[in-house]
């Protein structure tokens, strides 16, 4: 992690959003800003591509690589991403009016296969490779931090966790997010399950987003 003696000093206003079905809440610019040893403060906004903002701030401030790479193909395949799907999924499970079991299962589906594909490479790969890209932890890493239900996909995930930057982006989340009245998965204080959320987003006692 470069020194914060080193890093020009600039005052970031970060977003940090309440629960979407795809992140619950994930942290992931807060533990960019702490990777790159900047200083930043708090201004809460609703914004639905925070990894806009986090390929910004690697691109701008992130010049020793120490998030991306210089090779072209590298860089692009950090910047991959499966959001659509984890995010439709979340949205026909919990939150569409009528349940949509064919959509339901299509994007749980999809989402499996594309996760047993990166488990299937990564198993091939030696100890010290197990990152989806390259050699090193880099965004695309980070993106994936918060799930951990494969094994080989996600083989550094307790070395990530580990790092002073993870623990304070998490703990930043969970103040904001309690500040903001939810939970740890981003629902209300107050509601139990997700059969509740799902009653009361339907019938507009709750708003999403």
């Amino acid at each position: 992690m470069p020194s914060r003696r080193h890093v020009k000093v600039i005052r970031y206003r970060v977003l940090h959003t309440p629960q979407s079905p795809s992140t619950f809440g994930s942290p992931k610019t807060i533990f960019v800003l702490e990777e790159l040893s900047l200083t930043y403060e708090f201004k809460s906004f609703r914004f639905d591509d925070s990894d806009a903002i986090n390929q910004y701030l690697i691109e701008q401030y992130d010049t020793g690589k120490h998030l991306t790479y210089d090779e072209l193909i590298n860089r692009n395949l950090c910047n991959y991403g499966q959001s659509p799907y984890y995010g439709q999924c979340g949205w026909f499970q919990h939150l569409h009016a009528k349940k949509v079991q064919l959509a339901i299962d299509r994007y749980a589906n999809e989402i499996k296969r594309v996760l047993g594909v990166s488990e299937t490479v990564l198993s091939k790969k030696g100890d010290d490779e197990q990152w989806l890209v390259g050699n090193k932890m880099k965004y695309a890493d980070m993106a994936f931090v918060l799930m951990q239900s494969w094994d080989e996909v996600f083989e550094g995930t307790p070395r990530m966790v580990e790092l002073p930057s993870w623990k304070s982006a998490m703990d930043h989340r969970a103040r904001l997010m309690d500040e903001q009245g939810l939970q740890w998965n981003g629902v209300p204080k107050g509601i139990e399950t997700f059969t509740e959320y799902e009653e009361k987003t339907g019938n507009g006692e709750v708003k999403y987003g």
